[in-house]
């Protein structure tokens, strides 16, 4: 039995908009203490639901340069704090990722907080990202480590052949080849990305992952509201951050008109 026929269905279906909390506490940029972060990021997650959007998702995109691995108590704690409040401040599907490779980490706020799902990166396979060498695929820890805590109702969704990294080690794979390997390995979805945040991603290869692989697919990088509708003609979901910031930067506050104008082109 597949792993879309074996787990409920995808919980959300449309839009997902980022929330980028700001640098954490130990991290080199950090200017602002936990309330002050708390309070921001329950401020953007409200103007996006107010917005329209499907679902939310919260993510320390802020801590650059990022950790491969050993991702600090300090931030864990953190984003608990951060996820514990915006999942007490809107009603829509809420979602966390962990950079870079915090996974076990985000699937253990996402149980402790009440969150829907996870975004993780280096599910299957190998990679050579802006950290480093992401060696050892997460899907078998991750997986384990979410029955044991009693967190299977938290989703994993899987980036594959993710933005910001090298995927020489793996070239002979294509993307569809780790669609299905994601699938084979239990994830409950997959997100394409372009290379880069902001960048758009390849609509060829997002085509591919549909036919590769009965998973929810989800597009992950540089979205807008002239691409988004086209966009959802084959993804389950679209995950969009950049676009509905101030200046169409993702490094700026979440632009309300901007994000509404997002949810009107989605919904045509």
């Amino acid at each position: 039995m597949s792993q879309a026929t074996a787990r409920p269905d995808l919980p959300i279906r449309g839009t997902v908009g980022m929330v980028h909390v700001g640098a954490l506490p130990g991290t080199p940029r950090a200017a602002h203490g936990p309330r002050e972060l708390v309070a921001e990021a329950v401020r953007e997650a409200r103007l996006l639901r107010d917005a329209g959007f499907d679902a939310v998702i919260v993510e320390n995109m802020h801590d650059r340069p990022y950790l491969g691995s050993g991702i600090g108590a300090e931030v864990t704690a953190c984003m608990a704090v951060v996820a514990a409040a915006v999942r007490a401040a809107v009603d829509v599907p809420l979602g966390i990722q962990v950079l870079g490779g915090g996974a076990i980490e985000a699937l253990s706020v996402a149980h402790a907080a009440g969150l829907d799902f996870v975004r993780v990166e280096n599910f299957v396979f190998s990679h050579v990202a802006d950290e480093g060498l992401m060696a050892e695929a997460c899907a078998g820890p991750l997986l384990r480590h979410r029955r044991a805590i009693g967190a299977d109702r938290v989703r994993v969704f899987a980036d594959i052949k993710k933005k910001h990294a090298s995927h020489a080690v793996t070239a002979d794979v294509d993307i569809a080849g780790c669609a299905r390997a994601a699938e084979f390995f239990l994830a409950d979805g997959v997100i394409v990305t372009g290379t880069e945040t902001g960048a758009a991603v390849d609509e060829a290869e997002l085509r591919a992952v549909r036919a590769a692989t009965s998973l929810p697919v989800m597009t992950g990088s540089g979205a807008d509201a002239a691409s988004v509708r086209r966009l959802l003609a084959v993804a389950d979901a679209v995950i969009v951050g950049s676009s509905v910031k101030q200046d169409g930067r993702w490094d700026r506050p979440v632009d309300a008109a901007r994000a509404a104008a997002f949810v009107k082109a989605a919904r045509g």
